[in-house]
This record gives C-alpha cells, sequence and structure tokens, in this order.
C-alpha cells in the first residue's frame, strides 16, 4: 500500500511519549510501566519505533489517572482494564466495580470532610487564644 500525504493528513494526530507525559504529569517512565503492567493496551508506534498516542490513550490514561487519585490501587485498576479490553460483555462487571469504588470514595470524602471539620475546630481554638493574647497585650 502507498501511502500519500493525503492519506497521512487524514490520520489522526498522535503524540510522543514526552508530549504525554507533559500532558498527563506522569514521567515516561511510569506510562512505559502502565503499558507494561496492563493498565494501557500496546501503544501504536511509528516507523521508528516510537510510541504514538492516539486522542483514545490520552482519554483513557486520564480517567486511569482519576482512578488513581480517588484510591483505586494498581490491581483494581488493571483488573478494570482487563475488563474494558474484553468490550461491551463487561459492561455490567466494570459497572459493579465502578459502583463500588464511588461507594468508598464517598466513605473517604465523609471521612476527609470529618477531618477537616476537626482542623477547623482546632483553627478557630487558636484564633480565639490568640484573640485573647492580643486583648491582654493591649492591657
Amino acid at each position: 500500500m502507498v501511502t500519500t500525504k493525503r492519506a497521512l493528513a487524514d490520520e489522526p494526530p498522535t503524540l510522543t511519549i514526552a508530549q504525554v507525559a507533559e500532558r498527563t504529569g506522569l514521567s515516561a517512565d511510569t506510562l512505559r510501566y502502565y503499558e507494561k503492567a496492563g493498565l494501557i493496551e500496546r501503544v501504536g508506534r511509528n516507523t521508528g519505533n516510537q510510541r504514538r498516542y492516539a486522542a483514545s490513550d490520552l482519554a483513557w490514561l486520564e480517567f486511569l489517572l482519576r482512578l488513581r487519585e480517588t484510591g483505586m490501587s494498581i490491581a483494581e485498576m488493571q483488573r478494570f482494564a482487563q475488563l474494558r479490553a474484553m468490550g461491551d460483555t463487561s459492561v455490567g462487571d466494570r459497572l459493579v466495580m465502578l459502583r463500588e469504588h464511588r461507594v468508598a470514595l464517598g466513605e473517604r470524602i465523609a471521612a476527609l470532610l470529618a477531618d477537616a471539620g476537626a482542623v477547623d475546630e482546632k483553627i478557630n481554638h487558636y484564633e480565639q487564644l490568640r484573640s485573647k493574647q492580643q486583648e491582654t497585650d493591649q492591657e
């Protein structure tokens, strides 16, 4: 097959590993690890065998980062990636995983809000102490 300039122009743009690292905040080593660990499918390569990430790869990476930021373990992320690779037959299993993760996330948010409340109480306590000290100093 002969590749024409027009055919290349019709192909969606791809990103290098450095560009994806910059956009995601992940290092190139982490991106390679994610591929090796099965979190992302094998990334396309150019003729120089350099990774070229498509927009769909970047969107998936962004979702993985959300899962990671919300406390999903690498093992759970790998399981989710395996289910995703299975296609539509695993939608139910993926939905169960995400619902369970959302419940755990809700519990974590509630705990963090309670912790924030305790910190706020301590801030108020110290502000009152400081205010009393300033009143005493002015007398």
